[in-house]
């Protein structure tokens, strides 16, 4: 964990991502941690009233985790690469990190897998911040409160 991400004033929660025993680093934001269940309609006759709905399966998003561009990006590059002979399906780990590096929240995800890096886009006619965006694909997950609370 950076120094400079635990000490920024204008971050007040960030992220920290561990993939297969290997430390990818702080985000700034994580979004798609959820979880839906799919439902199939049946309809019975003479019933008119309500239509039944009947739990099918357990749909989980894809997580994207994005942060500026740093010293930790060498991170997702080295992993990456590690992946090159095969991409087998393994545990991650997402700690919401209070600015001290206290954990709040860890969520373990089972049955992950990488679905898309995107690098940054570069600009001089903008002012914008290089950024990174991870993507990955998971088969559930369980959440465990940190010392934090």
């Amino acid at each position: 964990m950076s120094d400079e991400v635990t000490k920024d004033p204008a971050i007040g929660l960030y992220f920290s991502v561990t993939i297969d025993g290997v430390v990818l680093g702080s985000f700034s934001t994580c979004e798609g941690l959820s979880v839906e269940v799919q439902t199939e309609d049946r309809e019975e006759g003479g019933e008119n009233g309500f239509v039944y709905k009947l739990p099918v399966r357990m749909k989980y998003s894809n997580i994207k985790f994005t942060r500026p561009i740093g010293p930790d990006s060498q991170s997702i590059v080295e992993w990456f690469a590690k992946l090159a002979p095969g991409i087998k399906r393994t545990t991650a780990h997402i700690a919401a990190l209070t600015p001290e590096g206290n954990p709040l929240v860890t969520w373990t995800l089972q049955g992950v897998i990488p679905v898309k890096w995107q690098g940054p886009s570069f600009s001089a006619e903008s002012p914008k911040v290089a950024t990174e965006t991870l993507e990955i694909a998971h088969h559930g997950f369980e959440v465990k409160q940190g010392s934090a609370w």
